[in-house]
């Protein structure tokens, strides 16, 4: 079992976060997943007709994480929050990018209700992961960059196994080591806000869009939800 858990002193400093875990077990990666393709087809040909757009930092669902991003310390328009960049990449490319049906499923989802996914293969968790402030000695390697190490600032806000750090940035980039493949089997996504009181129920909504998306794919799917006042769940 892996516990996630949300840090005293992030919970102190982000009172309103809502972050939920979408648990899949089973995970058939190297089947078609029809449902996921609709969905990305759909925002695509909306976006083509002009009916529908990404947020955009303008927006305050993603304005709350530039704030939060300035607040420790990383400039959100040089380092952007992932559905900030994932966001920016659609309306510029008119297409979302295909990596694989479980991937594809999350990206579609983020974007859609702009709000940040991520997702992190449990088989490769180490231990138990915590989302907290960065001491300056831990070590990432980027996705897509297996000979790359990278060392978090201090004070950075990060996701952490054992062995290394997950994500930077709180959501910019996942880690290498971690990544979900076509192969993973074993998989927590996660969605999530800064201002639940304002934007609870449309996270609860996307978390259900995308447990119904792996529901099919997947022997065994469940949703879960810390917060300050939960502060922990174990999968």
């Amino acid at each position: 079992m892996t516990t996630f858990r949300l840090g005293a002193a992030v919970a102190d400093a982000f009172p309103d976060t809502l972050i939920a875990v979408v648990i899949a077990t089973g995970l058939r990666g190297r089947e078609a997943w029809p449902a996921t393709a609709a969905v990305q087809e759909d925002l695509e040909q909306r976006l083509a007709a002009g009916t529908w757009a990404p947020a955009d930092e303008s927006d305050p669902r993603i304005e709350a994480w530039h704030s939060a991003y300035r607040s420790f310390g990383t400039n959100p328009r040089r380092i952007r929050p992932s559905v900030d960049a994932l966001g920016r990449r659609l309306a510029k490319k008119g297409s979302l990018p295909r990596i694989n049906p479980a991937v594809d499923s999350y990206n579609a989802v983020s974007v859609r209700h702009g709000l940040p996914a991520g997702a992190f293969d449990l088989d490769r968790v180490t231990g138990d992961v915590e989302i907290r402030y960065a001491d300056g000695g831990e070590t990432f390697t980027p996705l897509g960059e297996p000979d790359t190490a990278e060392n978090p600032k201090a004070g950075e806000i990060i996701y952490t196994d054992t062995t290394d750090v997950l994500t930077r940035h709180w959501n910019h980039r996942d880690a290498h080591r971690t990544r979900v493949t076509e192969d993973s089997t074993h998989v927590a996504f996660v969605l999530e806000t800064l201002h639940a009181t304002r934007d609870g129920h449309l996270l609860k909504t996307a978390a259900g869009e995308l447990r119904d998306l792996l529901t099919e794919h997947s022997t065994h799917s469940a949703v879960r939800h810390l917060s300050p006042a939960h502060p922990q769940v174990t999968l």
